[in-house]
Formats: structure tokens, sequence, C-alpha cells
């Protein structure tokens, strides 16, 4: 299951960057904003994983 919210972290961070990427393309500050909101999501998602594999060792 660790394997599967790893990569689920790993989804929601590249979707967030692409997000993010398409707001400062067309300069839309709200979709850059949610884009970098889900980035990070995604960031925090992995950091409790790797908390999680190493409090199991």
């Amino acid at each position: 299951m660790s394997a599967k919210n790893r990569a689920k972290a790993k989804a929601e961070q590249v979707k967030g960057r692409v997000k993010e990427a398409a707001g400062s393309a067309v300069g839309d500050r709200r979709m850059q904003a949610e884009g970098r909101a889900e980035k990070i999501k995604g960031d925090l998602h992995e950091a409790m994983e790797k908390v999680k594999r190493t409090r199991k060792k």
C-alpha cells in the first residue's frame, strides 16, 4: 500500500507543476496558486510516506 501512496503523491506533484505552468503561460494567477497548492499537497504526502517507512525500520 505504501508504494501506491507514494505514486499518488508523485502524481499530485506532477499535476500541480503542470497546472502551475499552465496558469503561468496564460497569466491566470488563480490557476498558478491552485497548482502550487496541489504540488505542496503532494510534497506533504510524500514526506508522510517517508516518515512511515522510517518508523517501520
